[in-house]
């Protein structure tokens, strides 16, 4: 690849990122430009101030305790304590003793009195990690602490107040959990009074540039090297990509990447983790007729540029050069899926 094409990447990186509604938080930078994105956003404004218990839903990776983190760090409890409890990490025997504390003598090896997790979190903001891994006598227990807002430590009478405000997060769904007889009903609607969804990152592409970019500064700076860019085979594959692990496995990728190409300043699609198999699979669909080449290349070309603006039409053909009818008769030759929500707002604007 020549230096014109490695500046021209660059350019269009640049560019893309120069548009990002980022948000500046106290103790992270929030990038993304995705409706599901901004709606996360305008969710952590509305709750930050209050009281009432949130619940987080989201796949393995999204950034859950991140959105939890943020919703403490800029509300009216940011002087207290966060602190974070990961229900399926820790023995359910364990699990009691950590969350509620104990006094001497309550059992073999309490030598002294142990203040719990709840207590420490007084005054500020307890995140319940994989709350779908609480099992039903610990449910019950802390439907207590929300309802009365009083702990008891294991082997002691006396009643503790304390003031602390509830996130909770999983990658279950709750409801299945209720219905099977696995997670409380009564503490389920406790703790799901504001449900903040965040969307994987395979629905919302147009996310997917604006990570790379960011990680690659954040790393590059990390590694104290110059920019590096990946090359369009590479972004192709990255947007195309499932991503099972969200952002989580696509910040591992691109670290990975940094560490693979040494001194390069272009990621090509070689270096990718999962290019072996995508590779393999266009040659099998490959098309040695012109007409036919000429057709695959339009069809990703619009379907990639469609990514790209959000699935917003007009912005789409204004930016690759199209008039507005021209890029409907694309998209309708080529069959290419539009997202229900673009499609009604396109009928709206017809």
């Amino acid at each position: 690849m020549n230096v014109k094409s490695i500046e021209m990447i660059e350019r269009c990186l640049n560019e893309e990122a120069g548009t990002v509604p980022t948000r500046n938080f106290r103790s992270v930078e929030l990038v993304g430009k995705s409706q599901s994105h901004i709606k996360v956003v305008s969710m952590i404004d509305k709750v930050k101030n209050i009281d009432t218990p949130v619940f987080i839903w989201g796949e393995s990776g999204t950034g859950k305790e991140l959105v939890a983190r943020i919703i403490h760090d800029e509300g009216k409890r940011k002087n207290g304590k966060f602190v974070v409890i990961n229900c399926g990490a820790v023995p359910d025997h364990l699990l009691e003793s950590e969350l509620f504390g104990y006094c001497r003598g309550a059992f073999t090896g309490a030598l002294k009195d142990k203040p719990g997790l709840l207590e420490e979190a007084d005054g500020g903001t307890f995140f319940l990690d994989e709350i779908g891994d609480l099992s039903l006598p610990l449910q019950a227990k802390l439907l207590r602490v929300i309802q009365e807002k009083e702990i008891r430590r294991l082997g002691e009478n006396r009643m503790r107040k304390v003031d602390v405000r509830f996130v909770s997060a999983t990658n279950k769904i709750l409801e299945e959990e209720v219905a099977e007889g696995r997670f409380r009903e009564d503490l389920f609607y406790r703790l799901k009074i504001i449900p903040i969804e965040i969307a994987p990152l395979r629905s919302r592409k147009s996310d997917i540039i604006i990570f790379l970019d960011y990680f690659l500064e954040k790393y590059c700076a990390e590694l104290n090297r110059s920019k590096v860019v990946f090359s369009p085979a590479a972004i192709e594959i990255l947007i195309n990509h499932k991503w099972p692990g969200n952002v989580r496995e696509l910040q591992n990728e691109v670290q990975r990447c940094l560490i693979l190409c040494k001194d390069s300043r272009v990621i090509g699609r070689e270096y990718l983790s999962f290019s072996t198999k995508t590779e393999s699979e266009e040659k099998t669909c490959i098309s040695y007729n012109f007409s036919q080449a000429k057709a695959d290349f339009e069809k990703r070309f619009i379907r990639q540029a469609l990514v790209l603006f959000d699935y917003n039409r007009v912005k789409t053909a204004q930016n690759i050069g199209l008039s507005r009818q021209g890029l409907f008769k694309l998209i309708k030759k080529h069959k290419i899926d539009i997202p229900n929500k673009r499609k009604s707002q396109t009928v709206q604007t017809k």
